[in-house]
């Protein structure tokens, strides 16, 4: 399984995250929640997303895309506003033939929020931070009031 270098956004040092863990991400140096932004592709999508602690945000995306790459710094934003309670999970679909053909990906960017592997949202194209924001926002509050009415 993969990891990733994350910068902590409150004391600077680098961290290694990994694709998949029990918990979520902390700094090992100031113990702040980090952001957890991975890659995934068709042999660990389902690993990477169904065993995530808090909701995933999925990018499916392709490199030759120019919204995908406009839109990518805006998720990769709203992952560090909410570390600790969100991971952001970017697919190339082209590396991830399967994985977009599970979702029956048709544009690109295509956005999901999945919890446990359940998609509770899905919005094809790119937008606006703060279109993206609310959208997310949205989305989230709903599970949470269906969690606490569970």
């Amino acid at each position: 399984m993969e990891t990733t270098t994350i910068k902590c956004p409150n004391c600077g040092k680098t961290n290694r995250v990994p694709a998949v863990a029990a918990g979520t991400p902390r700094c090992g140096n100031c113990h702040t929640p980090l952001p957890w932004i991975v890659a995934a592709g068709d042999d660990d999508f389902t690993e990477v997303t169904e065993k995530s602690s808090v909701p995933v945000l999925v990018d499916l995306w392709a490199t030759w895309c120019r919204p995908c790459v406009l839109v990518s710094p805006a998720l990769e934003q709203l992952a560090t506003e909410r570390a600790g309670r969100l991971k952001l999970v970017k697919v190339d679909v082209d590396a991830a033939p399967r994985t977009a053909e599970r979702f029956v990906v048709r544009a690109v960017p295509t956005l999901l929020i999945l919890d446990h592997g359940a998609v509770l949202a899905r919005q094809a194209g790119a937008a606006p931070m703060p279109e993206l924001r609310r959208w997310l926002d949205h989305n989230l509050s709903d599970r949470a009031e269906k969690d606490v009415s569970a």
